[in-house]
């Protein structure tokens, strides 16, 4: 799903997977260890979901065949791409790849939240489902709870089952102490703060202009909420306990609010 760089001899040579770390649109991934690759536990089911499976795993280690490699680079590198993406998802959820992943976030490199009241928070790449193919990368904002697409065309066909559903969340009950407050300024969302209201605040005016061209009074907005569909976090699969118990009250309240607007509305309508 994500783009496709081409590389010269001399980028390949080096190492595959230096190539496709610095190539446009992956900046997303981290490297994962030789070690962690080598081990054929950790790849486990793998050579059922790629195509010319030994060969592309021959190619991410560099132990390609000079003359095998010039004679399907193209196809194999499509597979080769797949399949790193499928042990990225894999890694970034042992400790050494959370560590690995929790210095990218630090640095705010998945970007930040377009919210004004989550004070800028940087934002974890998450998966929608585990199964290539089907959903691309989304980023979810731990403050709001919330999923937003990634701001490149590049980041936002990269495939969301390369990061899995498990990873952001994981990551927070591994370093609980980095779960941002729900109100306030958190430490890691507090640079660039001031330059970033600006740009909130133009935001917010050109989306209030853009309702006010559309039309408001056509709009039912307790139809909208029903529509709206909730993001609920996961680790392999499972909510978590506290977040599903706080979900089920915010949904509560939510369709409490609901029913609130169908009968504001329906007493404007009489």
């Amino acid at each position: 799903m994500e783009d496709i760089s081409t590389g010269s001899d001399s980028d390949y040579s080096s190492s595959w997977i230096s190539w496709f770390l610095s190539s446009k649109g992956n900046e997303y991934f981290c490297e994962v260890e030789e070690d962690f690759i080598l081990d054929r536990f950790n790849l486990t089911g793998l050579n059922n979901e790629v195509a010319n499976y030994s060969q592309a795993l021959d190619l991410i280690t560099d132990n390609l065949d000079d003359d095998i490699q010039d004679e399907l680079r193209g196809s194999l590198d499509v597979q080769a791409r797949l399949l790193y993406g499928l042990i990225h998802a894999r890694w970034i959820v042992t400790a050494r790849g959370l560590q690995k992943m929790l210095e990218k976030y630090k640095r705010a490199e998945f970007g930040r939240c377009p919210r004004v009241l989550c004070h800028q928070q940087p934002l974890l790449p998450v998966g929608l489902t585990d199964i290539p193919y089907e959903k691309s990368v989304k980023l979810y904002c731990g403050r709001c709870e919330d999923l937003y697409s990634p701001k490149s065309s590049r980041h936002g066909s990269i495939d969301g089952a390369y990061f899995g559903t498990t990873f952001p969340h994981l990551l927070f009950l591994v370093y609980p102490t980095l779960i941002p407050p729900k109100s306030g300024p958190s430490d890691t969302g507090s640079s660039n703060r001031e330059a970033a209201s600006g740009d909130s605040r133009s935001r917010r005016r050109r989306d209030e202009a853009e309702i006010a061209e559309g039309g408001g009074e056509d709009i039912n907005t307790a139809t909208v909420a029903l529509k709206a569909e909730r993001y609920r976090p996961k680790i392999y699969g499972f909510q978590l306990h506290e977040t599903a118990k706080l979900q089920r009250w915010q949904e509560a309240v939510r369709d409490r609010q609901i029913a609130r607007l169908e009968a504001l509305e329906e007493a404007t309508r009489t």
